[in-house]
């Protein structure tokens, strides 16, 4: 029995066929990972970057010190740690988080064998956390992608990184759960296992018993700052969806549906009157979107696209999320209970109301002309309102918030949005912008760089 037993755990986690079998001690063959991880972690590198950012601290956004001081805002040197994956040995493409490079001005990249090389930054989107780096493409190793949606959970899985500087550390576990959400990216799909994952992991790759990448570990939920068991990893679909479109276009051209929705609760299931809970409530539909072109309506529940189900509203931003704009997708819905279907071209990926304006500081931000009836349209000689913000966008992180009426920039006034953007078209993308905002009651200056 107990023969059969290590026999059987032997041939659970055996690796890819041409890898040789685990040693035997007292002629019996022990489980191990060993011949696996010599195939994977030549392809998981050290990510170093370099670059200056801000000191955070209330002191310097208070409006009396920008007032008096300007946008004097004292500098660090920021130094980072972090871990990344080879995808593509011919083109020297490494897939990592945007969150490790975000503040980089100088980007090195350390391999297995200790060479260390300077990284190109390819590209990266805040809004899945991915970014992509070159390096030179000499005499590398990639690693073999895997099919992150056949992942189920209870699948025995790997995380390769550097957590805290230590180099090539590989922790074990299992997938907890799929399809979560709520960790502050526009697109969140994340992979949850309870393989070790801490600060210097971001980056790095989780991969199958085959050595397969299945993901790219992102983050994790702690109270101490340290892994309590609860990791999440990008799924490698959804990463290499991105890094294409980087690749290509230099940025993300994201298909747009062009709807604003919730999910289908209990609640809302038995006002529509209808058995299950899973699904997208469409709130409104956007003019001149897809969505609008195929006749979907408010009180649509949508529940499939391209046949993968869809159990709420983040799954469906999600889903849409994989498809440039163009790409033709099949809608399943719910109308007044008759189950309806429709195929249609996804628009361009544009939020509701944003300007035509394009300048990196102000990325994710949605600005309008200022309303006639907004309430400081009588104290104000016109102005830019500030109608959303997506988290985790340039123009969140650096502190502009919904509600905010932008009323000059780089101390030129800008009534309009019209304004702004001959304002911005003088700027160069990577200069600094002192917008003067009015922020509830008060009033306060906010630079972005």
């Amino acid at each position: 029995m107990r023969k059969t037993l290590l026999l059987a755990l032997s041939l659970l986690i055996m690796p890819a066929a041409h890898a040789a079998l685990p040693q035997a001690v007292a002629d019996e063959p022990l489980p191990s990972l060993a011949p696996m991880l010599k195939q994977v972690t030549p392809a998981v590198v050290n990510v170093l970057v370099k670059g200056k950012g801000q000191v955070q601290h209330p002191f310097f956004n208070d409006p009396n010190f920008r007032q008096f001081f300007g946008d004097r805002v004292p500098e660090r040197e920021v130094r980072g740690l972090g871990s990344g994956v080879i995808v593509n040995a011919k083109q020297g493409l490494v897939l990592t988080n945007h969150h490790v490079i975000a503040q980089a001005d100088e980007i090195k990249v350390r391999l297995a064998d200790d060479r260390e090389l300077e990284a190109e930054l390819v590209g990266s989107d805040p809004d899945s956390d991915v970014a992509v780096l070159r390096i030179p493409s000499k005499d590398l190793t990639a690693v073999d992608i895997g099919d992150s949606d056949k992942l189920e959970v209870g699948d025995f899985v790997v995380a390769i990184g550097n957590p805290f500087g230590l180099r090539q550390t590989v922790t074990s576990g299992i997938v907890s759960a799929k399809g979560r959400s709520g960790l502050g990216n526009r697109y969140e799909n994340f992979i949850q296992t309870d393989a070790s994952i801490n600060r210097g992991n971001s980056g790095g790759a989780l991969v199958d018993l085959r050595g397969r990448l299945v993901g790219i570990n992102t983050a994790i939920i702690s109270t101490s700052g340290g892994s309590v068991g609860i990791g999440f990893a990008i799924p490698i679909k959804l990463a290499m969806s991105v890094m294409d479109q980087i690749v290509e276009h230099g940025s993300v051209k994201r298909g747009m549906l062009g709807v604003i929705g919730q999910d289908l609760t209990p609640e809302l299931a038995k006002a529509f009157g209808l058995d299950a809970a899973r699904g997208a409530v469409v709130a409104r539909v956007l003019e001149d979107s897809a969505a609008e072109a195929a006749g979907l309506k408010s009180g649509d529940i949508i529940t499939k696209v391209d046949g993968q189900e869809i159990r709420n509203f983040d799954a469906l931003r999600n889903a849409i999320g994989l498809y440039r704009e163009g790409d033709k997708v099949k809608i399943d819905y719910l109308r007044d209970g008759e189950r309806m279907s429709v195929k249609l071209a996804l628009g361009k990926s544009t939020l509701p109301g944003a300007a035509s304006l394009d300048h990196p500081r102000l990325n994710g931000a949605t600005l309008r002309d200022l309303p006639e009836d907004h309430p400081l349209a009588d104290q104000l000689d016109g102005g830019v309102l500030v109608e959303d913000v997506e988290r985790s966008s340039p123009a969140a992180e650096a502190g502009l918030r919904p509600g905010d009426v932008i009323t000059s920039v780089n101390r030129n006034a800008v009534n309009s949005l019209s304004a702004l953007g001959e304002v911005l078209e003088n700027t160069e993308d990577d200069a600094q912008l002192l917008l003067h905002l009015n922020r509830g009651q008060g009033a306060l200056f906010l630079l972005l760089r």
